[in-house]
């Protein structure tokens, strides 16, 4: 039972998200596909595993607990804080720290995640944005260099 109420949230918080993405608006085009593609995308692969749940749920659940439920809890948080601070850090140094705090979380160390996370956080930037010619955000702390 509890998967089907898990599997009914989900589907109601994909129906919002699809929402607002819907009205999501680009001032010009410059991609031949718009900028609402993607999280309409990823919000139908959500409803669609959503639906699946609802239909098919596990016969018994087995839900996180102690430490592990913690840890998802800490992982929602960091996913919403990136979210959050997206614009105002920037797409490299939200996406570094989004990447020590998984690293942390799933046990790596604190130089490796450090190090992973900056060169994740630089090297998509520079890949998205000087190659594929995706503008992401620097962010509002560099908007002066």
């Amino acid at each position: 039972m509890s998967d089907r109420i898990f599997a009914g949230l989900w589907l109601a918080f994909c129906a919002a998200v699809a929402w607002l993405a819907w009205k999501i608006e680009a001032p010009f085009s410059y991609e031949p596909i718009g900028p609402r593609a993607y999280p309409l995308l990823v919000t139908a692969l959500m409803a669609a595993s959503a639906a699946w749940l609802l239909v098919k749920p596990d016969p018994e659940p087995d839900w996180p607990q102690g430490s592990l439920g913690r840890r998802c809890a800490l992982l929602l948080g960091g996913f919403l804080g990136y979210a959050v601070l997206f614009e105002t850090l920037g797409f490299p140094l939200a996406t570094a720290l989004a990447t020590i705090l998984i690293g942390r979380i799933f046990g790596g160390t604190w130089k490796g995640t450090a190090v992973t996370g900056a060169a994740l956080g630089a090297g998509l930037w520079y890949f998205f944005d000087k190659l594929l010619d995706v503008t992401l955000p620097l962010g509002r702390l560099w908007a002066g260099f």
